[in-house]
């Protein structure tokens, strides 16, 4: 593990290093909207796009992988429900709770920290536990928040979801990115080093945003984030391991990617969504604090206990 934890060190310094330039101010709140447009928009999109387009479709989807990670994920997306619901909690706040138990900030952290931890046959599985997440659970809390306050499903709230995805970077550059893929011709040398050249600021820039936002957030209602915290970091990974290795058994290099993805501390756009339609968000942002620092240790510790060689 100590091997594992010292790689990761380095990722966890940057974050550590956006906090405290944050934190003192010499980074501004300003600044650090415009740092984190930037890597969303432009640097984490272009090494996406660049990952795709040098990936088949076979390579990204596996359905027994897919199945594993769907799962894992379900299971603890119900058992956080399931508590908000046994603390007599609202459906929007419930559905919140669910979210910070079942996102983990894979775009941010887990692409540019797992594709270096893990080699680079890991950016196939990563990839589609990105889409799973922003296509399936993302969408999900819009559905339940909406519902429960309108009383209803219409057809207006698919057309929402679907204009989101639609205006999401990373589904966009993905989805690019595959077209050229299937589409045989490639990127040209000189495109290809662009978008290389440019997505690799993803991986910095967005260590010291995720750092430079945690300066603002909030650590109250500790118990409940606490509890968020460890259904994210232990439950989350343990479910997604119970469908890889047992219930839709896939290859364990795979299975150890997807596991280690599942780690991930909670995900800053869950406080984004929490924000926008006024549902519990200081008690995302204390669950994104809590699970980012104590991410530092078990990320380490998961990574040790499942990672193989890639084949």
């Amino acid at each position: 593990m100590l091997a594992i934890f010292l790689k990761t060190l380095p990722f966890f310094g940057l974050i550590g290093l956006g906090y405290g330039a944050a934190r003192t101010r010499f980074f501004s709140a300003e600044a650090t909207a415009h740092l984190t447009k930037f890597v969303f928009y432009f640097a984490l999109s272009a090494m996406l796009f660049q990952f795709s387009a040098n990936l088949t479709l076979d390579e990204i989807f596996e359905p027994r992988l897919a199945s594993a990670y769907l799962f894992g994920t379900a299971l603890v997306y119900g058992v956080g429900m399931a508590v908000a619901f046994w603390r007599r909690m609202d459906a929007p706040t419930a559905a919140v709770e669910a979210q910070c138990a079942a996102i983990g900030n894979t775009g941010f952290l887990g692409v540019p920290m797992l594709a270096l931890l893990l080699g680079q046959e890991a950016v196939g599985p990563i990839i589609l536990v990105l889409v799973i997440d922003t296509v399936i659970f993302s969408s999900a809390l819009t559905l339940i928040i909406t519902a429960a306050r309108e009383g209803t499903m219409s057809l207006r709230i698919f057309r929402v979801l679907a204009i989101g995805l639609l205006k999401n970077p990373m589904i966009v550059s993905i989805a690019l990115g595959l077209l050229v893929s299937a589409s045989g011709v490639g990127l040209h040398e000189v495109l290809n080093s662009f978008f290389v050249t440019l997505g690799a600021a993803a991986t910095p820039g967005a260590l010291f945003a995720i750092g430079a936002s945690l300066a603002s957030k909030s650590a109250e209602r500790l118990e409940v984030a606490a509890w968020l915290s460890v259904a994210k970091l232990i439950l989350h990974p343990l479910f997604v391991a119970l469908g890889a290795y047992y219930l839709f058994p896939v290859d364990a290099y795979r299975a150890s990617v997807v596991i280690s993805a599942a780690a991930l501390p909670v995900a800053g756009n869950v406080f984004i969504l929490a924000q926008h339609y006024g549902v519990a968000p200081q008690r995302v942002s204390a669950s994104i604090l809590i699970s980012t620092a104590a991410s530092i240790v078990t990320v380490s510790a998961i990574i040790a206990a499942v990672s193989v060689s890639a084949p």
